[in-house]
């Protein structure tokens, strides 16, 4: 099985590619939408989040109010630290569920889709790590557009990540966003070969097949013993 990491910053255009690859059926694991399933309330990760922040993050229905949570903690690294610290039990393991549920599946190929992906040091168990990547001017201008904030606060947002830059320096892959829509489909071809390209052997005897490939050799081997020990004792 074939875990790619992809990666990227605030408006960089990480969920247009992620977005290619389930056109192209691919699956992917959205780490963000792992989040938002650990803090849906009642869970242990929306208890821990309310009792560390306070009820005023709440909306009337008790569900998180996730843009002011976004706020309260994009302008302190503190606060920012000790939500990651709190909920990335929960997002770990909600995502190795969903890469489980991919395996069963039969999938040989699956995208992890994760923010943080260097952050939370997850970048280990994916190859290749392919990053998403803008200039800082570009990322400053589409986040101000998109979100329709101001620079300061636009500034908050990025600057609350590993820049862009250093995520590029630790890829396998770098996908350049800075220009059209056309570019990006282009480069994403070239990255989609790499990515659906053969498994190796290791990857293949991580994958169900391979598993049940390998179990189905040991029962031979264990009946093609048995017929031999048996054809001795004649």
């Amino acid at each position: 099985m074939r875990i790619v990491g992809l990666t990227g910053g605030i408006s960089s255009g990480k969920s247009t590619v992620s977005n290619l690859f389930k056109a192209h059926s691919i699956p992917v694991v959205d780490a963000d939408l792992v989040a938002r399933d650990a803090l849906k309330k009642g869970t242990a990760g929306w208890k821990k989040v309310v009792k560390a922040f306070g009820d005023d993050i709440l909306q009337p229905d008790g569900e998180v109010d996730r843009p002011k949570l976004g706020r309260n903690v994009f302008s302190d690294p503190e606060k920012r630290q000790l939500l990651n610290r709190l909920l990335a039990p929960h997002i770990s393991s909600g995502i190795f569920k969903e890469i489980v549920k991919l395996w069963l599946k039969g999938h040989k190929v699956i995208v992890l889709d994760i923010p943080l992906l260097f952050e939370a040091k997850m970048d280990k168990w994916t190859k290749p790590n392919i990053v998403v990547w803008v200039d800082s001017e570009t990322q400053l201008k589409r986040l101000v557009a998109r979100d329709r904030i101001t620079e300061d606060e636009a500034h908050n947002k990025i600057n609350a990540q590993m820049s862009l830059d250093s995520k590029r320096s630790r890829a396998d892959i770098v996908i350049d966003n800075t220009g059209s829509l056309e570019d990006l489909n282009e480069q994403f071809q070239n990255v989609l070969r790499v990515v659906a390209r053969p498994l190796t052997w290791s990857e293949f005897m991580l994958s169900r097949q391979g598993v049940f490939s390998a179990i189905a050799f040991v029962v031979l081997g264990v009946l093609m013993a048995k017929r031999v020990y048996k054809c001795d004792g004649l």
